[in-house]
């Protein structure tokens, strides 16, 4: 049995800078009393992601005074005004000499995944070679698991917001899907009227 804990790391993706949202950063909406950051690292913990690298890009210095992220790894994008591919790009760089062999992938505007979610997408991964993805209604969406296999080919194709997009496109035949729509809710926090889902 492989020790997933150990194998997989969560990687957040939490560099964006809310450009529909007022450009208010997503990583430091509230929810639940706390930065979404924080709610979304909780997330990745309680499913099982012992190391949890956090991508971060628009008012980074704000996001690591104001949000409890102690035991993180905290990666800068520089470019992340570029969009989510540059960040997925640093995530999976920052990865490099460690003994992650998978990246669990997640976005840090989505509260409705939670732990169980999270957690079935992760008991999904068996080795280097593992590509899993959760699916709402039989969609795919996130989070994504990446075993280190495809790390390289992702990093090549995730552009502009791309992020692994195009490269699980190529892929379709070799993803798992986990269906996790009785227990979780896809929607995203990209606009105002999708501030409703924050409590």
């Amino acid at each position: 049995m492989t020790d997933r804990t150990e194998q997989v790391a969560g990687v957040l993706l939490a560099a964006g800078g809310g450009r529909r949202l007022g450009g208010r950063p997503k990583a430091l909406l509230e929810h639940r009393g706390r930065p979404l950051v924080e709610h979304a690292v909780a997330v990745l913990r309680a499913a099982g992601c012992t190391r949890v690298h956090v991508v971060l890009g628009a008012l980074a210095d704000a996001v690591r005074e104001r949000a409890e992220l102690s035991g993180c790894v905290l990666v800068d994008n520089p470019g992340w005004e570029r969009g989510m591919g540059g960040s997925l790009r640093a995530g999976l760089a920052s990865l490099a000499g460690t003994p992650a062999r998978g990246a669990l992938v997640s976005l840090v505007d989505q509260p409705g995944i939670g732990p169980e979610a999270v957690a079935r997408v992760l008991a999904g991964y068996t080795d280097e070679t593992s590509l899993v993805a959760a699916a709402f209604e039989g969609v795919r969406g996130h989070p994504v698991l990446l075993g280190a296999a495809h790390w390289a080919g992702v990093a090549a194709t995730a552009t502009g917001d791309q992020g692994a997009r195009a490269y699980l496109r190529e892929h379709a035949g070799e993803i798992r899907l986990v269906e996790c729509g009785d227990i979780a809710r896809a929607y995203d926090i990209d606009t105002e009227a999708d501030l409703v889902h924050l409590e």
